[in-house]
């Protein structure tokens, strides 16, 4: 076990910098749309860029790792992200944002594909479930802690702060636009990453047959499935529910609550990941005890109830129920992935695939609240957000499931088995 510690921890610092960086916009919109004057449509361009490049690179990243292996993938992942990150940090423009995030979301989505088979090789898979909790935390953390990083270097930057960091930072950054900072500093993460990855010897992964992607005979079959495509418009709905929460709250609470985005704002934002994190943790003590289409079912109430207060509430409330909807929202991508697999007999690699390409409503749905917002408003746009929370719910009364999940008949019992 002591040999496979330090790939452990590379893989869970893994988990981390995806989150890291792929959480950053939502907190830095409003800056976007004041720095650059852009129109709330124009905006939503911000996450489409990023997000479509999980629909387009889910399935060819699954055959890169397949022809390359999983060192290569990684090395290209952060290359990706450190190109992407130079070319708005060099450049900070608006079409270079679109390019730059685009690249980013290319390298995350390879990292995505590459991180769960070398987890299950490199910790044994007697330890996989467990080592997959603690990726999800170390996901997590990042997820909470990145609005921070973002308010710390907005807030320090050019205030004649004698750290070593803000003094190199202010040779590059303009003075006008101090959120730039992040991407320098993901772009020294990812290099980083790369001379850690490149002096790390990986485990030999062999791919099991449900991790494989197969375009050709199981893809074939798997499109012609009514069943396939009502999870993928559920994988659809949550990450568009997601992050057209995350992308716009901060925006939200500045227009109508004159909230400050680099401080309360980014904070909002930092409780909605983090109780997504915590919410998950609760989400697998209730799978013990309850059937996860009634999980799903209380999740989606819950989260409707939040965000209706969210929109509609006044004073701290407010910033407590879009925090919340973190909490209802986090059970919601393993049970729909869960169902899903367990919905199908066959093709299992494939289908992930697939429903991965489901990230793409991150890219969607933000686009449309965006698009939206210039027409009727902010707020009544982000009314939209109640069709794909609809959908969701949908889930929890159709889904079939040829296998249900394991329960135990009491809350005893949980402990006493562990």
């Amino acid at each position: 076990m002591k040999q496979r510690t330090p790939i452990l921890l590379l893989i869970f610092l893994i988990f981390f910098m995806i989150s890291l960086m792929s959480n950053i916009l939502g907190p830095i919109i409003p800056d976007l749309i004041s720095g650059f004057s852009l129109s709330m449509g124009l905006a939503g361009f911000l996450p489409f860029s990023f997000f479509v490049a999980y629909g387009v690179m889910s399935l060819p990243s699954g055959l890169l790792v397949e022809k390359y292996r999983e060192k290569r993938v990684l090395l290209w992942a952060f290359l990706m992200a450190v190109i992407g990150a130079m070319t708005f940090a060099l450049n900070p423009e608006f079409q270079f944002a679109l390019v730059s995030l685009f690249i980013i979301g290319v390298g995350m989505a390879m990292l995505q594909v590459v991180i769960n088979p070398l987890l299950r090789v490199a910790g044994g898979e007697e330890h996989f479930a467990f080592n997959s909790v603690l990726g999800q935390l170390a996901f997590g953390a990042a997820s909470f802690l990145s609005p921070l990083l973002y308010s710390y270097l907005v807030g320090n930057l050019f205030t004649g702060n004698d750290f070593f960091l803000f003094i190199i930072l202010e040779k590059w950054v303009p003075e006008s636009l101090p959120w730039v900072s992040v991407y320098y500093l993901f772009a020294g993460i990812a290099l980083m990453m790369l001379f850690v990855i490149s002096r790390v010897k990986f485990p030999q992964v062999e791919l099991k047959s449900d991790e494989k992607v197969d375009l050709n005979r199981d893809l074939s079959l798997l499109v012609k499935q009514p069943t396939v495509w009502l999870f993928f418009i559920g994988i659809f709905c949550y990450v568009g529910t997601e992050q057209g929460i995350a992308n716009w709250v901060s925006q939200f609470l500045q227009d109508y609550h004159g909230v400050d985005p680099a401080t309360t704002g980014a904070q909002v934002i930092s409780y909605f990941w983090g109780l997504l994190t915590v919410g998950c943790l609760l989400g697998l003590l209730l799978l013990k005890l309850m059937d996860s289409k009634q999980v799903l079912l209380i999740f989606s109430i819950g989260a409707m109830l939040a965000l209706s207060y969210g929109l509609l509430g006044d004073g701290f409330g407010v910033l407590v129920a879009f925090a919340l909807c973190g909490f209802f929202l986090s059970v919601m991508w393993s049970i729909l992935i869960s169902l899903a697999l367990n919905s199908v007999k066959f093709g299992h690699g494939t289908l992930s695939g697939i429903l991965c390409s489901g990230i793409v409503g991150g890219a969607i749905v933000p686009l449309i609240i965006g698009g939206l917002a210039d027409i009727v408003g902010l707020k009544t746009a982000m009314f939209f957000l109640f069709l794909p929370l609809v959908y969701i719910l949908s889930v929890g009364i159709w889904a079939k499931p040829l296998v249900a999940n394991a329960r135990v008949k009491s809350l005893k019992a949980v402990f006493s088995k562990n």
